[in-house]
């Protein structure tokens, strides 16, 4: 469906349902030679998780706006341009009550459940008395000055928050990434420090064996490249090498027909270059770099092919790009065995925040220990209390009973 290709793709959502209302060009290719492959099924594909702390609402709102005629005609009708500036946020005027509603208790839902993580995040801290509605600011995907009702602005919010936040994606994981590897060599480096000199000497050897079998690899095409491609079209289509058509290899990679090579589409053909690196088998052989180094080639390629910047690679596009001189000779692809990640300025740097962490958390441990204590201590005497009222009423008790049983006795005297 256009709305689920235009929207969340401008917004840099790698989503991969069909669109119905389009057909696939047909493809002048003797299918008799291809592999043989599941069909697949369009209205089973699931939107991927964009790893946005809203994705659920931004998907759940893409499906109500979806079931809009008129919407949906906007839509198909919008460009990219459109859609990020907001002016097509200015037709959810029009949509009918039904959706209307429907998109109102979204918006309280996500207002209940935005609250919600504060409300847990508070007490977390053990903070109270806070304003739940001044600190919804802090959300930039909804107007939070009126939590009841989706409007226009509502959505407009959702559409730059989403593409801001995604547009800032591979930063990020660039980040993350640097800190695993930092990671890595930190806890390398202090197991190191519990060893003896021989253990020591063996592990460092066992290391550079290790990372010089991992760099012996057959030579890695250069991603988008003919030979990459013409490789995937070899091996994986399992076709003739002489009939690489680029027309041909975009249309059968275009995996929901909908015109467009999506990330995922594009990270799907990166598999036969990664599996000359990477095998789960090898100990040598990280599994995170391997998707690292996958999200890395798919991020080259939109780099160099998609030249509007809508995280979408069109036919065109891809045509072009196949008749410049870096898809005929590309220049040699280093894999991540070949980057450095960080200096040992920024690994020590690294390491000293480490121990700021480290030395807070154990202050934090201390406190909680030193409370837990205190509760004890408290407890014993509690305990220690309760024990001397129960002896102080049992005593009191025996001299009540000695009491009623000496009148007891006196009273029989008397009687006698």
């Amino acid at each position: 469906m256009k709305w689920r290709t235009i929207l969340p793709q401008c917004c840099l959502l790698l989503v991969t349902c069909a669109l119905p209302a389009l057909e696939a060009v047909p493809i002048d290719i003797d299918k008799t030679k291809v592999k043989t492959t599941q069909p697949v099924d369009s209205a089973k594909i699931e939107p991927p998780d964009t790893g946005l702390y809203y994705d659920e609402y931004l998907k759940q709102v893409i499906d109500v706006l979806e079931t809009d005629s008129h919407f949906r005609e906007k839509l198909q009708k919008a460009d990219i341009e459109e859609i990020k500036s907001g002016r097509l946020s200015k037709e959810l005027d029009l949509v009918s009550h039904h959706v209307r509603t429907k998109l109102d208790e979204l918006k309280r839902q996500e207002v209940a459940r935005l609250r919600m993580l504060i409300k847990a995040k508070l007490d977390s801290f053990q903070d109270t008395g806070m304003d739940h509605h001044a600190l919804l600011k802090q959300f930039d995907h909804l107007n939070h000055l009126n939590p009841d009702k989706f409007e226009s602005t509502d959505l407009d919010m959702l559409i730059k928050a989403a593409t801001s936040d995604l547009e800032h994606y591979d930063k990020a994981r660039h980040e993350e990434f640097k800190k695993y590897e930092m990671m890595k060599e930190h806890e390398r480096r202090e197991y190191l420090k519990t060893l003896s000199e021989e253990k020591r000497k063996e592990e460092e050897s066992k290391f550079a064996e290790m990372k010089k079998k991992h760099e012996n690899h057959p030579k890695v095409n250069h991603p988008g490249s003919k030979d990459q491609l013409k490789e995937v079209w070899e091996e994986a289509d399992g076709l003739d090498p002489n009939d690489f058509d680029p027309k041909t290899f975009f249309k059968l990679h275009d995996v929901n027909s909908d015109g467009f090579l999506d990330e995922q589409e594009l990270e799907a053909l990166f598999t036969k270059e990664l599996e000359k690196v990477y095998d789960p088998k090898n100990e040598e052989d990280d599994m995170v770099e391997m998707e690292e180094e996958r999200l890395r080639m798919r991020e080259h390629v939109m780099n160099e092919v998609d030249t509007n910047k809508d995280r979408l690679v069109t036919l065109d596009e891809f045509l072009k790009a196949t008749e410049k001189k870096e898809f005929l000779e590309p220049d040699s692809w280093e894999t991540l065995d070949h980057q450095q990640f960080f200096t040992e300025e920024e690994l020590k740097e690294y390491e000293n925040l480490i121990s700021v962490q480290e030395s807070k958390l154990k202050k934090k441990a201390d406190e909680l220990q030193k409370q837990k204590e205190d509760l004890q201590r408290q407890h014993d005497q509690l305990e220690a209390q309760k024990l001397e009222y129960h002896q102080v009423v049992f005593c009191k008790m025996l001299v009540a009973l000695k009491r009623i049983l000496g009148s007891l006795l006196h009273a029989s005297v008397l009687v006698l």
